[in-house]
């Protein structure tokens, strides 16, 4: 947003050379602005705005724009009031110029604001929204909007018409002055006080490594500084390299985390911990290094030396190590590998879908742990406990895993690139919200296993969901897998088997009108859970009945496939975006995250970025599950309420669910979830919901500006006449642009529910922003991290 900004006459100067340099950039030779030129500065998607604010600013009607005629037109958008602005955007609507704004004007203009803010609706929807904010404008019912009664309207939304803006001429805005430097987030007392016991355990860490360190140095003081600092650094890498692998024993720490060691310890922050010790190992390595080829150097320089420099860093022959003399052949090697598996564990690696990059060349701690026995003769006792530790996570894990045959029995389709696998669940395999598993698909890749939250709830109790986005080799492979299933059911039985899955569809769209009811007969035209095939429906809420049906179905076919051998199972069912399959898959896990602490807060906020719903998923669902546990029913009145009560089971007294999504396909992924979510909470009292969800989309223009403003009128007019949003079909309204986290956290501070705890999952360039308001507010934040 942009207020209005008084400047004094250095300001005026200075803003006037900025344009002037602006203009010449954009003119070019001629000092003139084209329309051409126009729209390509102006970056607009929709060229009826880039036209229309073209044609007011070019005054004379000449067809180009000159500096004076800028000037006027930005000095009017910048520096002029809210009734000169709202003049501009009448003129804007008012395309022929008559004075007046007619429906198919504002249906034009309506038309260009959905493109510009990158939403697709229906061409009756579009309809709905122009007849909604015309209907409401038109005070005097004369099939026409005057400049006063837009005035009149806009007084309904008072902080848009004070900073209406073009944001898209923000290149001819003077760069704002520098802020003044502020004191870093690390060395503020609210930091260290909300990090107390993730510093203490760094603290403590640091004092360990130093004291190995001087110790080992004051041991060796007499061979030479050189041999001190290497073998000081030697210790320390002893310690490092065994305590690298305690913050990997998942299994571990899912234990601890249900104990009062995870009050005591910082166990979410594990991954964070063996990161920056990967770091550490890197650094003492080098070090370490260096110090010896030192000594070797001056070792070489002796007069009565027998072996080159070379011989000592490139042979055995100087007898330098306790296996046949090998410390400096492997640590050649190991220096290698640890500087490999540190490149390979960068970000822009993992993150750039080559994650396969990283997994493979992680698994070379086997050679470095044998390397480092053979390397340094203590090595061994300080891996003794710890690596049977490990070991014996690894064969329960694999045991586990193999246990009970997996499989995937139904694949989706959604958008986004976004796979839904629903996999069969073993009786033994117990699980809380949030948390995630390793994932075998051997058709996919035999030998790689790789983490995806468990988007189902515990309660479910015959399958596991998994969510799983394609951002890598593997993940396109395993979307790619689905989308071309091969032809199924072509025996004798052929039409028998079609007629089947014809009633099973049938019945499965009558399930789903009844389960949704009077909410999903409201969202209709525009809605994302219009296409409702293409939805993801909570299993929990589906029949028993239908379910076995369509697997006594799928089972028929699968009888019909054994007289001719396929190359895979998959059965298409309703459409080709969702199929019945049969492939053999594996799970290793469930493993804990900080999502866990969810049921011990009062007030928890749920905040989750495009994928990053899949645990929140699981854990809205059992939230409302145990929520609908404590609510009671009047047998005369039907009046329902919820007991105030506190529980082992479930602290929670109040949950905000935020979602922000770049486009509105993204919505979709689980919008039949949050439909059903909303529903539960119907009979609740206004404005004490117990589970507020809040949806972003940050494609879409904010209401402040004058490209989406119209459109946004129009939403809110017919979100409140319908009682649901124009965009996902839900309830609760869908905000335009990002959220104002500053105005966000104030609110929820402002409830008074108890502690506020946030929990994440999304980037990390958010996850850094949200931490810090965190720390002003003084709520606690917890980050998943794999």
């Amino acid at each position: 947003m942009e207020s209005i900004i008084a400047m004094n006459a250095d300001d005026d100067t200075k803003w006037l050379e900025w344009v002037s340099h602006q203009f010449e950039v954009i003119a070019g030779e001629d000092r003139e602005i084209d329309l051409q030129e126009f729209k390509t500065a102006l970056k607009v998607k929709e060229t009826f705005f880039a036209e229309r604010f073209f044609a007011l600013f070019d005054s004379d009607r000449s067809g180009t724009i000159t500096l004076q005629e800028l000037l006027g037109a930005l000095n009017l958008l910048i520096h002029g009031s809210s009734t000169d602005k709202l003049k501009f955007l009448f003129q804007v609507y008012d395309v022929d110029g008559n004075g007046s704004i007619d429906p198919d004007e504002l249906h034009i203009v309506l038309k260009s604001c959905l493109k510009e803010s990158a939403i697709s609706l229906p061409e009756k929807k579009l309809d709905d929204l122009t007849l909604a904010l015309f209907e409401s404008a038109d005070k005097d019912h004369n099939g026409s909007i005057t400049f006063e009664e837009l005035q009149e309207e806009l007084d309904n939304f008072p902080e848009v018409k004070e900073n209406l803006t073009i944001s898209a001429a923000n290149w001819l805005k003077p760069p704002s002055p520098k802020k003044r430097p502020q004191i870093p987030r690390h060395l503020t007392s609210t930091y260290w006080l909300n990090n107390s016991g993730k510093l203490a355990i760094l603290a403590a860490y640091i004092v360990f490594n130093i004291l190995l360190f001087t110790l080992a140095a004051l041991k060796h003081q007499s061979f030479g500084v050189s041999i001190m600092v290497a073998k000081g650094c030697g210790q320390c890498l002893n310690f490092n390299c065994s305590f690298i692998v305690v913050l990997m024993l998942r299994r571990c720490l899912t234990r601890l985390r249900a104990t009062w060691l995870a009050r005591v310890f910082p166990l979410d922050q594990n991954v964070e911990f063996h990161q920056l010790i990967g770091y550490v190992v890197v650094g003492f390595t080098i070090i370490h290094t260096i110090a010896h080829v030192v000594n070797f150097v001056r070792l070489a320089l002796l007069e009565d030396n027998l072996f080159k420099f070379w011989e000592y860093l490139l042979t055995t022959r100087p007898g330098i190590g306790w296996v046949y003399g090998t410390a400096s052949l492997t640590g050649i090697v190991l220096q290698l590998l640890i500087l490999l598996m540190l490149v390979c564990s960068c970000s822009f690696v993992r993150r750039s879908g080559h994650f396969e990059v990283f997994y493979w060349t992680h698994l070379s701690y086997i050679f470095i742990w044998v390397l480092l026995i053979i390397h340094g003769p203590n090595f061994w006792k300080w891996l003794l406990i710890p690596g049977l530790l490990f070991f014996l996570e690894k064969v329960v894990g694999l045991v586990l895993s193999r246990m009970t045959s997996l499989c995937i029995m139904e694949v989706s389709l959604l958008s986004s690139k976004v796979t839904h696998l629903v996999i069969r669940r073993p009786s033994f395999f117990q699980y809380k919200p949030g948390d995630y598993v390793y994932l075998n698909i051997p058709v996919i890749a035999k030998y790689e296993w790789h983490p995806f939250t468990i988007s189902s709830a515990p309660e479910q109790k015959d399958t596991i969901w998994l969510h799983i986005r394609s951002q890598g080799q593997w993940t396109n492979r395993l979307y790619e897998y689905f989308q071309t299933p091969d032809p199924i059911c072509v025996g004798a039985k052929r039409l028998t088997q079609s007629l089947k899955l014809r009633r099973s569809q049938r019945k499965s769209q009558e399930a789903k009108v009844q389960n949704l009811n009077a909410h999903s007969a409201s969202t209709t035209q525009g809605a994302l859970v219009t296409h409702m095939e293409e939805t993801i429906e909570p299993m929990s809420y589906k029949t028993e009945k239908l379910f076995q049906q369509e697997k006594e179905n799928f089972i028929d076919c699968e009888k019909e496939r054994e007289e001719k051998p396929q190359t895979r199972s998959v059965l298409p069912l309703l459409n080709e975006n969702r199929q019945f399959c049969n492939i053999k898959c594996y799970l290793d896990g469930p493993y804990g995250t900080p999502t866990r602490r969810i049921f011990a807060s009062e007030h928890a906020v749920l905040i989750g970025a495009g994928i990053g719903i899949t645990p929140f998923a699981s854990i809205l669902q059992s939230i409302m599950y145990r929520h609908q546990k404590r609510k009671k029913n009047c047998p005369n009145c039907h009046y329902s309420w919820c007991e105030d009560i506190k529980d082992d089971e479930m602290k929670l007294q109040k949950v905000d669910f935020i979602w922000i999504n770049r486009d509105q396909r993204s919505f979709e992924w689980f919008v039949s979830l949050l439909t059903k979510l909303e529903m539960d909470q119907v009979d609740e009292k206004l404005g004490g919901h117990f589970l507020e969800l809040h949806m972003y989309m940050t494609s879409a223009l904010s209401k402040n500006d004058m490209k989406a403003i119209g459109l946004q009128m129009a939403l809110d007019l017919l979100s409140k006449k319908e009682n649901k949003d124009s965009i996902t079909g839900l309830k609760t309204r869908t905000q335009p642009g990002r959220p104002d986290w500053s105005k966000v956290f104030q609110k929820l501070a402002a409830e008074n529910k108890g502690k506020v705890q946030v929990f994440f999952c999304g980037s990390p360039a958010l996850a850094k922003v949200l931490k810090s308001h965190c720390e002003k507010f003084n709520f606690s934040f917890f980050k998943e991290n794999f």
